[in-house]
């Protein structure tokens, strides 16, 4: 499983807001939401949020196994 738990702290580190990701670079409200749900997202997405913070993709994500896939 992918999750974005990275992205927030590093978010509120670099001053950057939702508003600022849905306003200047078009990442609506939906994908915050899927986000904030380790839902999923696009690569160009992915792409977006490392532009806006400057930053690396293992910055932002992290791939934790899930518990059935390590049967």
């Amino acid at each position: 499983m992918i999750v974005f738990k990275k992205l927030w702290p590093i978010m509120k580190e670099k001053g950057v807001t939702e508003y600022y990701l849905r306003d200047s670079f078009g990442i609506d409200r939906k994908t915050i939401k899927r986000l904030h749900q380790n839902g999923n997202v696009e690569t160009k997405t992915l792409d977006k949020l490392c532009t806006a913070l400057s930053c690396k993709l293992e910055d932002i994500a992290e791939y934790i196994p899930n518990k059935e896939d390590e049967n």
